[in-house]
């Protein structure tokens, strides 16, 4: 344990549970669900409503081999890769064998997916699958369906929900084991304020942190609480570089700032092609799957043909799928675009690429445990191995299924139970940022670690942070502090900044480029040196340490500091005052 915790005030009330799940996506609603079934005491916390998680924004599919001719094993080949190389083999199989029977029992909760005419689940394509195995809800709303089907079992079988709550800090018992979290609930009723659930059982699964970038597919709530938290308890983050940027997001202006509209890869799986101004189909000839070329490759494709026109945007044309089309298929995308006034059945979409998705995260192994013994993490918060170093399109969904029902059968086996005692230690904590340093950070982090990365834009991001880290310490160290008061604006840029820092400090180690790390500077893929894992952990005296590990080391997890290999950079950080 690090000792390091958010500056906040000491919990004024407390629950008592068998397990508390962070999150109410399809990871943690999965999670609660199958062990409120098991007869464990289970707590739901949210930083917003049940469903305001980015699930629900999912407008893709789950990719599961439940088509005639699929199987588990051409999944696992299409996901391997788009991973270049990274990977967990083990992992991905666990996925791809699991994932059907998962999906299947989603269904039997209560979603519904669109069929066929015979009555089967109607299967879409999308890039870098060679098979039609994207099941969709609603044409281009699945995230909602899905959120909607998990919300109501939730709400069925009673669980203690706690809504607008934003998670803070672990609590550990004596001997260095989970029990339980600390959290702020915003609003009045039964709990406001600081609290704590009480819980031998911890689940992370708070998503991403897409609002590290001033562009993001990401809902606001994404950022990044889930792995400052699990940093500031101790536990190891890995693979935190690989960034998926979703190639082709409706372009707002190059000014737009937080989270735009996502053109669904399902649109160019049914045949939409990419074009310049000119009308040029520019991925011609730049991979055997042009348009449906892993997400990493044409997001890369796209930047490269921005660069060469001198403009801010592509386009998507699918102006020849017609009305009834694009109203049956894709109404979500369809009103997204009317509402700033482009008409995608007459007119191409203006499409940029912007921050999409985690491939890492707070490392786990194969049953979804951290290196903080009773800490479990699931969905995009979680590196499982799966992603490696790009995610294969609509894994995601499918990952939050598969390993929040490997956690549940976890806790189950070892059956927690309530009433150990938390140890709330009191050390220095944290300084906080002001609120009005998340847009700083924001600028920081797309001008130099967006898609496009080198050595020079890498070293002015971190330098910059730094700045920023050291500021903060400052103001607390000052004879009248002038840090910012505990809050949820000021917690939230304080984790931003923290993730901002090890993503920094982890691309600028990746000296390559592999999956969606990009660096201008290394432009080739290097196995001999870099098919490896970078993991992270924050020392008790705030230092980053990383370590590269070879790519079958994510399962079991170990505990935190036990040697993969020699390779080890420390980075320091300003000393408290």
């Amino acid at each position: 344990m690090t000792g390091i915790r958010l500056t906040a005030p000491a919990p004024g009330w407390s629950i008592d549970a068998d397990v508390v799940v962070v999150g109410s996506g399809v990871a943690g609603l999965t999670a609660a669900l199958r062990c409120a079934a098991a007869g464990l005491a289970t707590v739901v916390v949210t930083k917003a409503r049940l469903d305001d998680g980015s699930t629900r924004w999912a407008q893709g599919g789950v990719a599961a081999a439940l088509g005639e001719g699929d199987t588990p094993e051409q999944h696992l080949d299409d996901t391997l890769v788009a991973g270049a190389g990274l990977c967990d083999a083990a992992a991905v199989r666990t996925l791809v064998t699991e994932g059907p029977d998962a999906v299947r029992r989603l269904i039997g909760t209560g979603a519904h997916f669109d069929t066929a005419d015979d009555g089967t689940i109607a299967l879409g394509r999308e890039g870098g699958h060679h098979r039609r195995r994207i099941a969709h809800a609603g044409g281009d709303a699945t995230g909602a369906e899905i959120s909607r089907a998990l919300v109501e079992a939730v709400r069925e079988a009673a669980l203690h929900t706690v809504e607008n709550a934003l998670v803070l800090d672990l609590l550990t018992d004596a001997e260095g084991r989970t029990a339980g979290v600390t959290l702020h609930v915003m609003g009045e009723g039964q709990h406001d304020g600081v609290g704590a659930v009480n819980a031998p059982a911890v689940i992370l699964a708070t998503g991403g942190m897409g609002q590290v970038f001033s562009a993001t597919t990401n809902p606001p709530v994404a950022t990044g609480d889930g792995v400052a938290l699990a940093l500031r308890a101790g536990a190891e983050v890995s693979d935190l570089e690989f960034v998926q940027f979703h190639p082709t997001v409706l372009f707002l202006g190059s000014g737009a700032e937080g989270q735009q509209p996502l053109v669904s890869e399902a649109v160019r799986g049914e045949g939409a092609h990419l074009i310049d101004a000119h009308g040029t189909r520019f991925m011609l000839g730049q991979h055997e799957m042009a348009e449906l070329a892993p997400r990493d490759i044409v997001a890369k494709a796209i930047t490269r043909q921005m660069q060469l026109h001198g403009t801010g945007h592509m386009y998507l044309d699918a102006r020849h799928f017609g009305a009834e089309m694009w109203e049956q298929h894709f109404p979500t995308i369809l009103a997204a675009c009317r509402a700033h006034g482009i008409d995608p059945v007459t007119e191409p979409i203006p499409i940029a690429p912007a921050a999409h998705h985690a491939s890492g995260g707070i490392r786990t192994d194969l049953r979804g445990r951290t290196t903080v013994p009773g800490l479990y993490a699931c969905g995009e918060v979680a590196c499982t191995g799966v992603h490696g170093a790009n995610r294969l399109a609509s894994n995601s969904l499918l990952e939050g299924l598969v390993f929040a029902e490997r956690i549940a059968t976890d806790i189950v086996a070892d059956r927690p139970r309530a009433g150990a005692e938390a140890v709330i230690t009191h050390p220095a904590p944290s300084p906080l940022l002001p609120p009005e340093a998340r847009s700083t950070i924001q600028r920081i982090m797309t001008r130099g670690a967006g898609v496009v990365r080198s050595a020079d834009s890498l070293a002015r991001a971190a330098e910059e942070l730094e700045d920023l880290h050291r500021s903060a310490f400052l103001k607390a160290g000052a004879a009248e502090p002038r840090d910012a008061e505990p809050g949820v604006e000021a917690w939230e840029v304080t984790n931003l900044l923290l993730v901002s820092r090890v993503l920094v400090a982890a691309a600028r180690q990746r000296e390559e480029t592999r999956g969606c790390h990009w660096r201008e500077d290394r432009p080739e893929r290097d196995d001999e040196n870099w098919r490896r894992h970078l993991v992270v952990r924050l020392t008790p005296d705030r230092q980053l340490t990383l370590r590269r590990t070879d790519t079958e080391a994510f399962g079991p997890a170990r505990p935190a500091g036990a040697a993969d290999c020699a390779a080890s950079t420390t980075h320091p950080t300003p000393e408290e005052p």
